[in-house]
């Protein structure tokens, strides 16, 4: 009987164990704040935009979405309070997810019954704030004080905000001669060289004629190393089916265009054009560059 007890009250202890952490998961949120590297990379942008657009000076707060100091930066002869101003603009810029500029406007305009909100929270209603939002959520704030104007406290605070908007300039990447050579050598058709979410570049080969083609998203460029090649673009796709997202292929084209290609030639066809290797002379080798950008 005690042994029964025993085990009943562990069983009861787990359900209520299982219960809580329930409980714990539904009465509670994650939400995404600022790093120290995404802090860093919005002060640089916001030095570059200031420094580039001759600021006689200017202190550059960061915040997380809680409104608490990630990093600051002050430039040489910058007033003595800018740092601390621009830790208000941007805690501001979270309290109230908004630019500052359009809170002290509407303080300007008589609503003066908004100055006594310092009194209960964090509120420095002057223009150089900024929410820092990622994937449309605000993470976190960036205030500036001490340019040559409000205005270019805005337009710097701005620079440093988008910084986390905008994705990374891409790496400059490098390919040598061995890699490039063994890369055609690759597959049935070659191997990609250079991958970026804007585009790729492939070291290509064709061995003899091919589908028909077309790249709903992808404009190609080809240039052309060696053979020569009869390619049919424009028309219309026969019996074409998509085989990849954004990818049709077909067992030809009717109409279009023939071009003939031969080495040291470009040719460039745009995202949506139906294009055909109708004829090859092998080897062909030549590089593809895809660009995947919007345009």
């Amino acid at each position: 009987m005690k042994h029964s007890k025993l085990l009943c009250g562990g069983l009861v202890s787990a359900v209520l164990g299982v219960t809580s952490g329930t409980a714990v998961s539904a009465d509670t949120a994650t939400h995404p704040t600022l790093t120290r590297e995404g802090a860093h990379r919005a002060v640089a942008a916001a030095l570059e935009y200031a420094r580039g657009h001759d600021a006689p000076g200017g202190a550059i707060a960061v915040v997380d979405s809680g409104g608490h100091v990630i990093l600051v930066e002050r430039l040489d002869d910058t007033f003595p309070a800018g740092a601390d101003i621009s830790v208000g603009k941007a805690r501001t810029a979270v309290t109230f997810k908004r630019p500052t500029r359009g809170i002290e406007e509407t303080i300007n305009k008589g609503r003066d019954a908004m100055i006594p909100v310092a009194a209960v929270t964090w509120f420095t209603p002057l223009q150089g704030g900024i929410p820092i939002t990622v994937n449309g959520e605000i993470v976190g704030g960036i205030g500036v004080s001490g340019a040559s104007s409000a205005q270019q406290d805005e337009e710097i605070a701005i620079a440093g905000a988008q910084a986390l908007t905008t994705p990374p300039r891409a790496a400059v990447e490098t390919r040598s001669a061995a890699e490039v050579k063994t890369a055609f050598t690759q597959g049935e058709t070659g191997a990609t060289l250079i991958q970026d979410p804007a585009f790729r570049v492939a070291a290509s080969r064709r061995d003899g004629a091919g589908q028909a083609e077309l790249h709903a998203t992808d404009t190609d460029i080809f240039y052309v190393l060696e053979g020569r090649a009869t390619v049919v673009v424009g028309g219309e796709l026969i019996d074409g089916k998509q085989t990849a997202p954004n990818e049709i292929r077909g067992s030809g084209i009717r109409g279009g265009d023939t071009r003939e290609i031969g080495p040291g030639d470009v040719m460039t066809i745009p995202r949506g054009v139906p294009h055909w290797f109708r004829i090859v002379h092998a080897p062909f080798r030549y590089y593809v560059v895809k660009s995947v950008a919007g345009g």
